[in-house]
């Protein structure tokens, strides 16, 4: 009998079966895939074992003993610890405070009850070094990157004393660097004999950190299999039922439509000096990449462009005219969109239906003062939503449906929708496949290819190099603020992009 085992598992929603009698089993010391689209049912599955959610039915078998189903007290007496992607440190407080949230440790002194600092901070050093997170204890976690506030997280799994880790997407926001660091410290965890279990939409780094897959589709179970004997291209057919296309480069705009210059950064540099002198153009009917090492400038420079954050001097054209972009506001009303890295945060309102978030656009763009007045047509933006839900494929209830209850890529077509839905001409998209599965992205893909045919100009800033060299059509690169290179899709490749990327000294 596996360590885990979740056996028929069914979870009912009103009018949908996230889970219809999925099988799981996990050993200790192993690390287990979770694969699958968005909308498989991964996150109900992990839900379940943390106890938020009641499955409708089946049951779990943990160390031999049998459960219905588990409260989230029972979950971490089972010693069951959770690292979802959108991290769930508190900013606020210390690393070690962190790692002792819920538990912190006392000692009486003059029949006063304090904090007992020197054993909480040594007892946090332990674990910090366990991982190898070089910092004191006492170091605020808003003061640490997003890779060591992660490993905050597997530190703060090994202070629980966990025999069961999951992992959401944890290489989601991680250079190449930070995520080898990663796989070690997952190595020592096996070493530990503690159970993994290890969600990703990337598929080229399961292999090397994975050694049993299971795949879920629709709410279904389809397979276990060993990881050591598939490829990369056999986990695809599993996932979707079908072969993605990897190439997006097929233009139907001529070529000297292409020749015209849509839009124009120049010499744009941020008043925090986070981008220096950057200047580049779009053509018309062109997807220009940007590439780079996290932390290169290449989000910094396009909140700069779409008057999110200050900028100390450049000038931006839109057919040749000079835009004055102070805010997002006026960034809309002159036909500039952004699809912002983090959906979640800046993306879309969590308390909005579907056609709600469509109308915040329109609303928008015929609204005056700076927005503070304008129309609301329900109607009319009820039909746009509809319209934009159909185009674009949008999977869900209709569009009363919440966005935040979407899978990740249909709350990116929601906002798309948004955009097109005011006749955006220029599209910057920050990371716009993060955390989406290999169907949806090649849905994104296609959409953003349809739109440059109909004569719009796209940017896209990607951390994915095989996503940058197959959609777009040049890339330029970042490093420490500045534009290192600038290579066609022809000349392009991995290699080349990395030697631009980063300093060889």
């Amino acid at each position: 009998m596996s360590y885990l085992e979740m056996n028929n598992i069914t979870m009912r929603f009103p009018g949908v079966t996230a889970l219809d009698h999925v099988n799981f089993q996990l050993e200790l010391g192993e690390v287990h895939v979770l694969l699958g689209e968005n909308g498989a049912g991964k996150s109900t599955l992990i839900k379940i074992l943390s106890g938020i959610n009641k499955p409708s039915e089946g049951n779990l078998t943990i160390d031999g003993k049998k459960y219905d189903y588990l409260t989230p007290e029972e979950s971490k007496k089972n010693k069951i610890a959770v690292i979802y992607q959108e991290l769930s440190v508190v900013d606020n407080l210390s690393i070690a405070e962190n790692l002792f949230v819920g538990k912190i440790p006392y000692t009486i002194k003059g029949g006063i009850k304090i904090v007992d600092r020197k054993k909480m901070y040594g007892e946090a050093e332990k674990y910090m070094k366990e991982i190898g997170l070089k910092r004191s204890p006492d170091t605020l976690v808003q003061d640490i990157s997003i890779s060591e506030k992660q490993q905050v997280e597997i530190a703060k799994a090994l202070c629980a004393d966990a025999k069961i880790v999951i992992m959401d997407e944890p290489t989601s926001s991680l250079s190449i660097d930070e995520t080898n660091y990663l796989f070690k410290i997952i190595r020592k965890l096996k070493e530990k004999n503690i159970a993994i279990v290890y969600i990703s939409h990337k598929l080229q780094e399961l292999k090397e950190i994975g050694d049993r897959v299971t795949v879920l589709k629709d709410g279904k179970y389809v397979k276990t299999l060993p990881l050591k004997d598939l490829e990369t291209k056999d986990l695809v057919p599993l996932m979707v039922g079908r072969d993605v296309k990897n190439e997006y480069l097929n233009q139907k705009i001529s070529a000297e439509e292409r020749e015209e210059v849509l839009f124009s950064a120049k010499n744009i540099t941020r008043a925090d000096g986070t981008c220096k002198n950057i200047s580049f153009d779009v053509h018309k009917g062109e997807i220009l990449g940007f590439a780079g090492l996290i932390g290169a400038g290449r989000s910094e420079c396009m909140e700069g462009i779409f008057g999110a954050k200050p900028l100390k001097s450049g000038e931006i054209f839109y057919k040749g005219e000079k835009l004055k972009i102070k805010d997002p506001y006026r960034a809309l009303k002159q036909g500039i969109a952004m699809v912002t890295e983090n959906r979640r945060e800046t993306g879309f309102f969590p308390n909005f239906p579907i056609w709600k978030e469509v109308a915040v656009s329109t609303s928008l763009k015929r609204s005056f003062l700076g927005g503070l007045t304008g129309l609301v047509k329900a109607k009319e933006e009820r039909y746009l939503s509809e319209k934009y839900n159909k185009m674009l494929n949008t999977k869900c209830t209709g569009v009363d449906q919440m966005t935040v209850n979407l899978s990740g890529g249909n709350q990116q077509k929601v906002i798309i929708s948004k955009w097109l839905a005011i006749d955006s001409n220029v599209f910057i998209f920050d990371e716009p496949t993060k955390g989406i599965d290999v169907g949806a992205k090649s849905e994104i893909y296609e959409i953003m290819r349809s739109m440059c045919d109909e004569g719009k100009a796209i940017i896209m800033v990607s951390s994915d190099m095989p996503e940058l060299l197959s959609v777009c059509d040049r890339i330029i690169v970042f490093r420490d603020g500045e534009i290192s290179g600038t290579l066609d899709n022809k000349s392009a490749t991995e290699e080349r992009i990395m030697l631009a990327a980063v300093h060889l000294d």
